[in-house]
């Protein structure tokens, strides 16, 4: 395992800009490639983070530096999560070991934090239209530098790379594509594209034909009438024995490759003929995600995302309390409901592990479908399954699912089609930074019309709605955090409707909290005259509990973990004004929210146990109740 050996970083820590790569020998960068390993392994188990990606990227990434001249020649990452070694090598070791932390270096580009970040990245299939706006732009100022888009196979299952390819190939401006083929997204890459690359990765001996050719052919006396037509030849060679490249070279993209991604002469010299050819070009690199971390190889799956681990072993740092995440609960009782219901069937986007819903692909692989990542296709896709009749539930993250705002609006709402959205990491999701908070779907959720959502303050709370959701004739989001929620919230009751529960009396001043706010807010008002309204559904209203409270109360505060633009507590603040009645909304701010840990995050935003007491006790004491 690589990690038996000592933790020696005599050339890493002697990196400080990428320019220092272009006078070291080969040995020296194939030490440098292990150093970079140890970093990572260490690094990652300590504060977790994506491994596997990053182990896979290490030579590649080391090519890139070595070849072009960053920052003036830009390097745009797809997604991102596979920048840390990109990071190591453009002067930021010493910041490194404060990766995902409050406070530090992001797991993610960040054109804030340095000159070599160009674009800042963190959904995927973005890259080729971020770095062809680059180049646009560039040559449009007179600017001649390279643009490189690293893209992965699993983020080409994308619809908007193939948007892109389809303008960069017609335009004959000199993109060029590195294209990261190690056969994995979050989940296994799907679809038509992944049997594509399969071909294409046996093509190896493709190249070895063809270079066994030329040189036999330069040894005839024919050599010179060869080498005239020798394009033409190696065309219709590679078109015999590499059939699937024309897919790219149709799109007008030229194509090199497959390369083998961890031998760093090879990607270089890539790399150079790429930049040579003054057009479009796509360089296809082999890669080996979790390489050289034993578990990671085994199951790069696993270490696609990981929490803090065991470096000896590979094993998660166990969460103490044992209880089962919310995602678990939710695929745990999901298969129930299918166990009795045939029209139920789950779409997820590359993130069935993620969602909980794995467990439901194995027992009915025929009504589960995972399409790539494709948002929009997810629910678009959904929309017409529900048109005839089944019931499909799309398991989606938050911070994913806004990318097919347009397919839930047009496709679902409009046509009021039974579809359930389990949006699962809403709210603030930690370490993964700005990105990847679950922060707007509240907001772009209530602005849909038909819409109903669910938002449980426990996971006894989380699988009545399940239940409930599957059975309306309309489409319902049902929104949960990452994490675990409470088993059960005192005072629960069944959910046959839309009904709030008033979990303590009413008084001058009452708090309608909603989702993980519920706990939190009951703990913080522990010992104060204040009312608890959990708003376990924030769309539609409880007009008739609102109207009670409303009646009785002074002050009116919503605490939601979403953004207060345009979100629950705005609208319920639009009544309290027409009533004449003050409201308070508390909530994630308008701006990012950096990456840190979940409970960090809540008190820089005033929404921990003490931020809200203290705000409320404020307010009891300008109304004279406290």
């Amino acid at each position: 395992m690589l990690m038996e050996s000592p933790m020696e970083l005599d050339i890493l820590k002697g990196i400080t800009s990428p320019r220092e790569l272009k006078a070291l020998d080969s040995e020296a960068l194939f030490k440098l490639a292990s150093e970079i390993r140890k970093v990572l392994i260490k690094t990652v188990s300590e504060n977790g983070g994506h491994l596997a990606s990053n182990l896979g990227i290490v030579e590649t990434t080391i090519a890139l530096h070595r070849v072009f001249n960053t920052p003036d020649d830009k390097i745009v990452f797809d997604v991102g999560h596979q920048s840390y070694v990109h990071k190591l090598l453009t002067g930021r070791y010493e910041e490194f070991r404060t990766l995902r932390k409050e406070g530090g270096i992001s797991g993610f580009p960040k054109r804030e934090e340095s000159k070599y970040d160009s674009f800042n990245t963190g959904h995927a299939s973005t890259s080729l239209s971020a770095a062809f706006g680059m180049l646009r732009a560039n040559r449009l100022l007179g600017r001649n530098d390279n643009v490189v888009a690293v893209i992965g196979d699993g983020a080409l299952t994308g619809g908007m790379a193939y948007e892109a390819m389809n303008d960069i190939g017609q335009s004959k401006l000199p993109l060029i594509v590195v294209l990261n083929d190690n056969n994995m997204a979050i989940s296994s890459s799907v679809g038509a594209l992944s049997h594509l690359l399969n071909g294409m990765r046996t093509s190896i001996r493709y190249q070895l034909f063809k270079q066994h050719t030329i040189k036999h052919l330069h040894r005839t006396r024919f050599g010179r009438f060869t080498a005239v037509h020798l394009e033409r030849m190696k065309n219709r060679i590679k078109y015999f024995l590499l059939p699937n490249n024309i897919f790219f070279e149709s799109l007008g993209l030229m194509y090199i490759g497959p390369i083998d991604g961890h031998d760093i002469d090879a990607v270089s010299s890539a790399f150079g003929r790429a930049m040579r050819m003054d057009r479009p070009v796509i360089v296809h690199v082999i890669t080996q995600k979790g390489k050289g971390y034993a578990p990671a190889e085994q199951d790069p799956e696993k270490f696609h995302g990981i929490a803090p681990f065991d470096m000896a072993t590979g094993m998660v740092k166990k969460n103490t309390s044992g209880q089962k995440s919310n995602s678990e609960v939710f695929g745990e009782g999901l298969l129930e409901i299918a166990d009795s219901d045939e029209r139920v069937c789950v779409i997820t986007a590359a993130m069935a592990s993620g969602t909980g819903v794995k467990p439901f692909f194995a027992k009915y692989p025929h009504r589960a479908f995972d399409v790539g990542i494709a948002e929009e296709h997810a629910v678009t896709l959904a929309a017409g399954m529900a048109a005839e009749g089944l019931r499909p539930v799309v398991a989606i993250y938050s911070t994913f699912l806004q990318r097919a705002y347009d397919q839930i609006l047009h496709d679902v709402c409009l046509q009021k089609l039974p579809i359930v959205f389990a949006v699962d990491r809403a709210g603030l999701v930690g370490e993964d930074g700005e990105t990847h908070q679950g922060a707007y779907d509240i907001a772009y959720l209530m602005s849909l019309p038909q819409m109903t959502i669910l938002s449980p303050a426990s996971q006894t709370e989380l699988l009545y709605m399940l239940r409930y959701a599957v059975k309306l004739e309309a489409p319902v989001a049902i929104r949960y955090n990452r994490g675990a929620l409470p088993v059960e919230i005192d005072g629960f009751k069944e959910i046959t409707d839309v009904s709030w529960q008033k979990l303590d009396g009413l008084f001058d001043v009452n708090v309608i909290a909603t989702g993980r706010m519920v706990d939190i807010a009951r703990k913080a008002l522990l010992g104060l005259r204040v009312g608890l309204i959990n708003a376990r559904v924030l769309k539609p209203f409880d007009e008739d509990l609102l109207s009670v409270v409303l009646e009785r109360s002074k002050v009116v505060i919503t605490i939601e973990d979403g953004i207060i633009m345009g979100g629950f507590g705005a609208a319920i603040a639009r009544l309290c004004a027409e009533r004449g009645k003050r409201a308070i909304c508390i909530g994630l701010p308008d701006t990012p929210v950096a990456a840190a840990s979940v409970m960090q995050q809540l008190r820089s935003c005033g929404m921990d146990e003490e931020g809200i007491r203290n705000r409320i006790r404020k307010v009891l004491y300008e109304i004279g109740s406290d």
